[in-house]
């Protein structure tokens, strides 16, 4: 990591962090619009998530009525714990960065 402020970097949330959000949502069974509402997605986002999801595996959904509700897969969540591991290791080496400059970034002569 050469020293990069993560927080002041990210503005916009990336593609890998909004599938996490829906994932995470839709852990416990969620409808359409309790997704949309809590991963903060406007409705032509939402659908995208949800069919890119759904064509991974990450995702699945049933009728119950005229609803149709989505749950995370095991897959999905494998998912999540993956990304939560990546994002933690990254979160770490961003702490280290600060409290230990790189030492290789000075012995860099170009």
């Amino acid at each position: 990591m050469i020293g990069i402020n993560w927080e002041n970097t990210r503005k916009r949330r990336d593609r890998l962090h909004i599938m996490a959000e829906v994932l995470g949502v839709a852990m416990d069974n969620a409808l359409k619009t309790q997704i949309m509402y809590k991963a903060n997605l406007s409705f032509a986002q939402l659908n995208e998530y949800l069919s890119l999801l759904l064509g991974l595996g990450l995702l699945k959904s049933r009728k119950k009525g005229q609803k149709t509700i989505y749950k995370t897969t095991r897959k999905g969540i494998r998912y999540l714990k993956s990304y939560d591991e990546i994002r933690s290791l990254l979160e770490k080496e961003e702490q280290n960065s600060k409290n230990n400059p790189p030492i290789y970034l000075a012995k860099l002569s170009w």
